[in-house]
């Protein structure tokens, strides 16, 4: 552009010429006026006022980005130019922590470090930024440029008091929470927020990252249990440059020197040569020996490091000679997956579900590890709002004047004497009232933001611990894993007075429940015994019927069923004796749930009545159809002896016997469902009796259906099998095809009537709630 031009631009006119080529691509152009004109680069051209550098940032620029930063480092005041923000408070490096470029990340931050510690008007920095939206790479190198006496401020939102280890954790993020654990040690597992929320709380608050909150079908189970995934080669145990690789999304990874639809005959091959590799130095042929002559001791530390941290995991569960048999049912399992289909998407999704699982599994033993256990117990009293506000407050000044790493140090010289405190609190906590010293409180001020913790305000309010928020999602894991830890946690109750097992039969938790049952648990008698605030056992919980329905399984009697068997297995599995038989409103358990199901079992009677018209109507046509097939002869009778002249025929006898298989199955079919329609409908009816009729009725007509369709081709079959023998059986098919669909499409009905029948605890669905 001819310098003249430019400088009778005024500052308006310049910011829409940039703005315009900015926005159809020609940045080479934006960096010729921004050499000429730096001040340019702190103009905002656009409604959020951004610069130049935010936009190319956005944009993925990385090349122009670092011509800009070089033309604004040339200024006198450079570090008043990298810190302009927009409309939001977001400098240029929240965007590039943002958007994850780590290039970009590196070049602004590499100019002046501080620029880590800029908030925006949400109170995050570009380190809270990256870690907020998964950025693995762009967090560890805004990590590595932090200044370490900055590190801890940089990681937490000073609005909301959360860490990025809460971000990251309520993000998803576990490969990222692993990776900020080990690098803040313990300094963040202990972290509260502004509503007194841990790390570990928001953990509790996923149940779907656990394999107990996993609700996989059969063929999805045997994929799951058959993926291999090494849960021992995590993040923690790779240095920053092997973390930034590993880290990589799938669809990022660095391209191969091979087509993309070549990657299956890859991995099959490169299974083989490890396969072959591991047979070599089983039989003690060295593999690969070759040693680096400039650098022999760096060569033999990898390899004995590799070494130690493969052997000593296979060594704890069996011997050194069994590991040839280990690593040929490892290929030999890959290899039954690359032949089902490995790299379909189903596939892909189990696995990374699967690795979710082990990792969110590594996170919950850190935690619990890292956690102060002094802080579960206090001597006859519940933490206040001035203790976790004076924690808080803690907190905050350990952000203005601690260094992080002495208080790493700090934290791993507590690490040491742990066991021992831990062995003597527990020892000596018989007596006291066991509660969790980061009970949520009550919020001081109405418009504190808690963004990153969706469930922070319903945690709070019931002031639960985490052994309760596990027990109401249903985490079995993190349940379990306390009371090993922390017996007495069972006695945990939340302000309804509510503990593990109230909110595990409340919320529909079978298998939570089954574990309190089955777990030897200290005062087990006044743990069953607790009532809430309202008076309410027990039974009264599962007697009562939820907002929601935890049940996924179609119908409303059905649901009913379940109910039914919810409130059975209860009343069952606790003697009658352990629990109060009224509330405070002097209801039984019978009462509350007559009463609470009352909609229900009058829309699951309809139901019942519907279905049943509609199959009994279906029955009486199968059952009339089987009537006149079976009193018809095929080929006729012999005249002077009344015998059927096929008789000796193989097709004649299976249609005889078809025919009256439909013949009294669609009869049957036909009586259960009327029966349906006569039978009352009370709620312990919905138990057993309504569905094994319908059970009944609907094995019954598909046994006729099927039966009805084998009569047909059997009977029909001696008119062609002279002339088309061959193609009877394709012509078949293609005739029963209609009446197959129809049975297919009620098969899902009729797996689930089976499944609920014959199950004795529901399963819960985390679908209906997540």
């Amino acid at each position: 552009m001819d310098p003249t031009m430019t400088d009778d631009l005024t500052n308006l006119e310049l910011g829409n010429v940039l703005f315009e080529k900015a926005m159809k691509g020609k940045w080479g152009e934006v960096v010729d006026i921004c050499t000429e004109n730096p001040w340019s680069l702190v103009a905002g051209i656009t409604r959020l006022e951004d610069t130049l550098l935010h936009l190319a940032v956005s944009s993925g620029q990385e090349e122009t980005v670092r011509k800009l930063t070089s033309i604004i480092v040339e200024q006198p005041n450079h570090e008043m130019l990298l810190r302009v923000k927009n409309e939001r408070e977001n400098t240029a490096l929240h965007i590039a922590a943002l958007v994850g470029n780590e290039a970009m990340c590196k070049c602004i931050a590499s100019v002046d470090d501080s620029l880590i510690g800029e908030r925006n008007h949400e109170g995050e920095t570009p380190l809270f930024t990256a870690v907020l939206f998964g950025k693995q790479q762009a967090f560890q190198c805004l990590y590595d440029l932090c200044p370490s006496d900055a590190r801890y401020s940089c990681s937490r939102n000073t609005l909301t008091g959360d860490t990025i280890l809460h971000c990251a954790i309520s993000g998803d993020h576990f490969d990222l929470a692993l990776r900020i654990i080990e690098l803040y040690k313990e300094v963040l597992v202990n972290a509260v927020n502004e509503n007194g929320i841990t790390p570990l709380h928001l953990l509790a608050e996923k149940p779907s990252a656990f394999p107990s909150g996993s609700r996989l079908g059969v063929f999805e189970r045997m994929i799951y249990h058959g993926i291999y995934v090494d849960e021992h080669k995590t993040v923690m145990e790779q240095d920053d440059h092997s973390f930034q690789r590993s880290m990589q999304p799938i669809e990022r990874l660095p391209a191969h020197s091979y087509p993309e639809n070549y990657r299956t005959c890859n991995d099959f091959y490169r299974l083989f040569w490890n396969f072959f590799t591991f047979l070599r130095l089983a039989m003690g042929i060295n593999v690969g020996a070759q040693t680096d002559e400039e650098n022999p001791q760096t060569h033999a530390g990898n390899q004995e490091t590799k070494a130690t941290s493969t052997e000593a995991w296979n060594r704890r569960f069996f011997p050194a000679n069994y590991e040839v048999c280990c690593n040929f049912l490892k290929l030999a399992n890959r290899i039954v997956l690359i032949v089902l289909g490995g790299g379909i998407p189903t596939i892909k999704k189990i696995y990374k579900e699967k690795r979710q699982h082990i990792m969110s599994i590594q996170i919950m033993n850190k935690l619990l590890k890292g956690v102060k256990m002094s802080e579960f117990y206090h001597a006859g009293k519940k933490p206040s709002l001035q203790s976790d506000k004076a924690k808080l407050d803690t907190s905050r000044k350990e952000d203005q004047e601690t260094n992080p790493l002495d208080a790493i140090d700090a934290h791993d010289s507590e690490a040491e004497n742990r066991e021992e405190g831990v062995a003597g609190i527990i020892s000596g906590g018989t007596g006291t009232k066991h509660e969790a010293s980061s009970q949520q409180t009550n919020s001081t001020g109405g418009n504190n933001k808690d963004q990153s913790v969706g469930d922070g305000k319903k945690i709070m309010t019931k002031n639960e611990t985490v052994i309760l928020i596990a027990a109401r999602n249903g985490v079995a894991e993190i349940v379990e894993k306390i009371l090993e830890l922390v017996p007495v946690a069972i006695h945990d109750v939340n302000e309804d007075n509510k503990n593990a097992v109230l909110l595990a039969v409340e919320n529909r938790q079978p298998h939570i429940f089954k574990l309190l049952l089955q777990r030897n648990i200290m005062n087990r008698d006044s743990v069953f015994r607790v009532v809430d605030k309202k008076g309410n056992s027990a039974f009264h919980l599962a007697a009562k019927l939820a907002a929601y329905k935890p049940w996924l399984i179609p119908g409303e009697a059905l649901q009913m069923q379940w109910e039914m068997k919810w409130y059975e297995f209860v009343t069952t599995s606790i003697p009658s004796n352990f629990v109060p038989r009224y509330n405070k409103r002097g209801k039984t358990p019978e009462d509350v749930f007559i009463k609470t199901h009352k909609n229900l079992v009058k829309k699951g009677g309809e139901w019942l009545t519907n279905t049943s018209q509609s199959y009994s109507l279906v029955a009486a046509l199968i059952a009339t159809v089987a009537f006149a097939t079976s009193t018809t002869v095929p080929g006729g009778v012999k005249e002077d002896t009344g015998i059927p002249t096929l008789e000796n025929r193989p097709a004649f006898h299976l249609f005889a016997i078809s025919s009256l298989v439909a013949l009294c199955f669609s009869v049957t079919a036909l009586v259960m469902f009327l029966s349906i329609l006569t039978s009352r409908h009370q709620e312990r009816d919905f138990g057993k009796d309504l569905p094994r009729k319908l059970l009944i009725g609907l094995t019954s007509l598909f046994v006729s259906i099927a039966a009805v369709l084998i009569s047909f081709c059997s009977g029909h079959f001696f008119v062609v099998q002279n002339k088309l023998k061959y193609v009877a059986f394709a012509v078949y098919a293609a005739t029963c095809l209609p009446v197959t669909f129809f049975a297919a499409v009620q098969f899902p009905l009729y797996f689930d009537l089976i499944h609920a029948t014959f199950t004795k605890v529901p399963r819960r669905s985390y679908k209906a709630t997540l």
